[in-house]
Order: structure tokens, then sequence, then C-alpha cells
């Protein structure tokens, strides 16, 4: 995905003070201990993401740590010629700023918003703390990082071994689970960026999905039409994501707190 061309643009805070129901619109901060949330909510910013704003750069630190709630969020890798596809999407099951505890510092990609919306902002230093001195906190983060590595890997296996066609069904079964309702505003070069494969072959994969009636695609939207039929047309990487991210969100143990 080649962001080159995206004029830069600034989040900006809500008007509305954050509440704290609306964590549930976020599943990983839904999954935290209720002492952490509780001291975390002060710190918490409802910030809106418009498309096309980089969260961080290659080999920079980031700030803050974001956790969206309608926003969707492209992790990019950037190769030395400039090429770029995306290797992961994080939307309302996740964060961006693993770096921020992980010890990293950076990354060699890019954190861009694909699809504008609306996240929490908490800063690096609170996510730290929180990360060293709440065990709970630090094994929730850890599995979640583990999931999204996970997430990456399967990925990679799907670029390698699977058709466009089949790549397009995960990509857009995923793009879906995201959001609320059935149309995603996208073009189709977006999507080819996101692949990293060329805008006439997304064309041509989607054409083929649109015959059986599986979607509909109007300019700059598309549509799942048969969201069943749709995953019987993917591949097995669908359901093996899904099975990682259920496995990261089960039901919340009663009484999980930290010392």
């Amino acid at each position: 995905m080649n962001h080159a061309a995206i004029e830069p643009v600034i989040a900006a805070p809500d008007k509305a003070a954050p509440t704290a129901a609306q964590r549930q619109r976020n599943r990983l901060l839904e999954s935290l201990p209720t002492a952490d949330w509780q001291h975390w909510h002060p710190q918490l910013e409802s910030i809106s993401l418009p498309f096309g704003h980089v969260l961080y750069e290659s080999g920079v630190a980031p700030t803050h740590a974001y956790f969206p709630t309608t926003a969707i969020v492209s992790l990019v890798y950037l190769s030395e010629t400039g090429a770029s596809f995306e290797v992961a999407a994080v939307g309302n099951e996740g964060m961006v700023g693993i770096p921020i505890f992980m010890g990293g510092g950076s990354t060699s990609g890019r954190a861009v918003v694909r699809q504008a919306g609306h996240a929490w902002r908490l800063p690096a230093r609170t996510l730290q703390q929180g990360f060293r001195d709440c065990p709970p906190l630090t094994r929730l983060l850890l599995r979640y990082t583990q999931t999204l590595i996970a997430h990456m890997s399967q990925t990679a296996a799907c670029n390698r071994h699977h058709s466009i066609e089949q790549r397009l069904c995960l990509w857009l079964l995923q793009t879906q689970d995201r959001l609320v309702g059935d149309e995603m505003l996208v073009t189709h070069e977006l999507i080819a960026h996101a692949m990293g494969v060329r805008r006439e072959s997304v064309t041509q994969a989607i054409k083929a999905l649109q015959q059986p009636g599986l979607i509909r695609s109007t300019r700059g939207r598309i549509e799942v039409l048969d969201r069943q039929g749709l995953e019987q047309h993917a591949c097995e990487c669908y359901a093996v994501i899904q099975r990682e991210y259920d496995r990261l969100f089960p039901a919340a143990p009663a009484g999980l707190r930290c010392a």
C-alpha cells in the first residue's frame, strides 16, 4: 500500500467526554481487569481517525497506543524499493502500538488508517507502567501479541499458496468483521495496494465473486450479499485466524484484578 500521495492529517479529539460503557466497543479494552480500566479511564482520549492518517512511521517510537472502535488500521510492511503491502489489520478486536510494551521502541513498518472511524488513545508511558506492574494485563497483552503474530503468519502463508480470489474473500470477511453492517467503503485500488497485487487482478476477482451473488460492487463500495457463501468460497485461512481470536477472548474469569 503506497501512501506517499496521501496528505498528512491530524487525529482530532472528540468533543464528547468518554464514558465507561464505550470501552465495550473495543474487545481488548473490554477484557481489561476492572482496576486497570478504572486507572486508565481518565487518560483514555476518544479521537476521530481520518482515512490516511499515519499513527506511526517506520523507525519512530510510538507516543500513544490506539484501541480502534469503528476505525480500521493497516499494519504495512515497507520494502527498500518503496513497495508496500498490508501484513495485518487492526480493528475493534485489538490495539496499535505493540512496540511500546515489547521493548523494541520502533518497528520497520507503518500503521495507517484505511477505514475512517473512532478509537481510544492512551499515552505510551501509561501502557508501559500497566504492562510492568499488572500481571493480568501483561498476560492479556502478550496473548494479543501472540494472536497478532499468528494472524500475520497465516496471512503470509495465504499470500504464498492461495489464489487472489481466495485472498480477496479473506480480506473482505475480515473487513466486514470490523464494521457495522454489510457494506464497506473501499476501492479496487485500495484493495490492490493492501494485497500487494495489480488492480486489474482485484477487479477480475471481484467480478468472479459477483457472478454467484456473493457480493455487489459499485463505485467505491462493496456489499456482502451472501456471508455464508463467501466463507465457503474462502480458503481455510479465515477460520484459522478466527480461532486464534476466539482463544484470545474467552469468557472473562470472574474477579480478575491486579494486585
